[in-house]
């Protein structure tokens, strides 16, 4: 694992990012549409726009892997443990990421992922 992610829905995505970036000076690392992921220098903040208008949506901590066979690596290591599977590794369906999901003993949703878009800073 290289990095990790934790994500939380948001109300104003806007008003998010500006709290972080300009009130505490996090760094914009990936700016995704409807989310963007804070560098904190000791991990990712991440921060969804909510569909439901609610803070209710699920929290999910994500790990940053090196590539996508790192991923498929996981998924495999993942079986062979018996972890409970949420979905398979695939291109995720609204953000440019490659990843897998499990649900965690708590019931929590952890995600395996690799990022395919390079950070804000990198373009």
């Amino acid at each position: 694992m290289e990095s990790m992610v934790v994500f939380y829905p948001c109300l104003d995505l806007e008003e998010t990012t500006k709290f972080y970036t300009q009130e505490l000076g996090l760094k914009l690392a990936f700016d995704q549409g409807r989310c963007r992921i804070f560098d904190s220098s000791y991990g990712y903040l991440g921060f969804v726009q909510s569909d439901s208008g609610k803070l209710a949506d699920p929290v999910c901590i994500s790990f940053n892997l090196k590539d996508e066979e790192t991923v498929r690596m996981q998924y495999k290591k993942a079986l062979e443990a018996g972890w409970k599977i949420q979905k398979v590794p695939q291109k995720h369906a609204q953000f440019p990421v490659y990843s897998f999901f499990i649900e965690d003993p708590n019931g929590y949703t952890v995600e395996f992922q690799k990022i395919l878009i390079g950070k804000v800073d990198e373009k």
